[in-house]
C-alpha cells in the first residue's frame, strides 16, 4: 500500500498569502488521496505585523495546525512543520519534525539567520529545508547550514524546480516535494507517497532521512 503526504501547505487563518480555511485543506487532500499534511505556515515578517511580539503570539501562530489536527482526527494524519523566513530576506526554511513546545520557547525565530537556526534544529534532531531556492530574488544558501532542498515546488516552473535538484545532488542533500498550498488552484501539486505510513514526526524525520519515497511532481 502506498501513503501520500503534502510536505508544503499554508492555511487561510495564519498565512496571510493562505486562502483555504484548515478544515477545508483537509477535506480537498482527502478527496486527493493523501494521507496526511505537514502545516508549514509562514512564520515570517509577513505574518507577525512590526506591532507583534512573535513569542507572544504563538497561540495564534499555531491555530491553523490545531483546527487542522482536531478536524482531521485518527485517520489522517497532521504534523507541525514551519516555513521561516528571516527579517531583511527573501529566502525561506521548511523545517520538519518540530513540536508545539519549541515555538513557546524559541524566541524570535526571525532574528537568528542560517547557522544559528540550523545549530538549533541540528540540536533537537530536526531537518531545515531550503525552499524554491532558485525562484527569483532567492539566495541559495550556504550548503553547511541545510539538511536538504526542496527540489520540487508546485508553485515554481520546471526550469528553476530543476536547477534545484541539481543543486541537492552536487552538494548531497536531502530532497523533498511539495505543493506549496495557498489556494485550491495549488492543490495536490506535491508531497511525498511512501510505503508506510507516517503518523508521527519521528516517522516523518525517519522517511527524510532515508529518502525512501516517491516525489510527486504534478506540472
Amino acid at each position: 500500500m502506498e501513503y501520500k503526504y503534502e510536505m508544503h501547505c499554508h492555511t487561510g487563518c495564519v498565512s496571510r498569502c493562505g486562502r483555504v480555511e484548515p478544515e477545508r485543506i483537509v477535506q480537498l487532500y482527502t478527496e486527493k488521496g493523501y494521507n496526511g499534511i505537514v502545516v508549514t505556515d509562514h512564520y515570517s515578517p509577513m505574518t507577525f505585523t512590526p506591532n507583534w511580539c512573535p513569542q507572544r503570539q504563538i497561540d495564534f501562530y499555531l491555530s491553523g495546525y490545531r483546527r487542522m489536527k482536531d478536524y482531521a482526527g485518527d485517520d489522517f494524519t497532521v504534523l507541525l512543520g514551519l516555513e521561516l523566513r528571516h527579517y531583511f530576506t527573501a529566502n525561506d526554511y521548511l523545517i520538519y519534525g518540530v513540536d508545539e513546545e519549541f515555538f513557546y520557547n524559541a524566541g524570535n525565530l526571525m532574528l537568528p539567520w542560517e547557522k544559528q537556526v540550523f545549530e538549533m534544529c541540528k540540536d533537537k534532531g530536526y531537518l531545515v529545508f531550503q525552499a524554491h531556492p532558485f525562484r527569483t530574488g532567492i539566495r541559495q544558501c550556504n550548503p553547511d547550514y541545510i539538511d536538504g532542498v526542496e527540489v520540487y515546488n508546485g508553485k515554481t516552473n520546471k526550469q528553476q524546480n530543476s536547477k534545484a535538484l541539481e543543486w541537492a545532488k552536487s552538494n548531497n542533500k536531502l530532497m523533498v516535494s511539495g505543493s506549496d498550498f495557498h489556494t485550491v488552484k495549488n492543490l495536490a501539486k506535491g508531497g511525498i507517497i511512501t510505503d508506510s505510513p507516517i503518523k508521527s514526526n519521528k516517522d516523518l524525520l525517519e522517511a527524510l532521512k532515508s529518502q525512501n519515497f516517491k516525489m510527486i511532481e504534478e506540472y
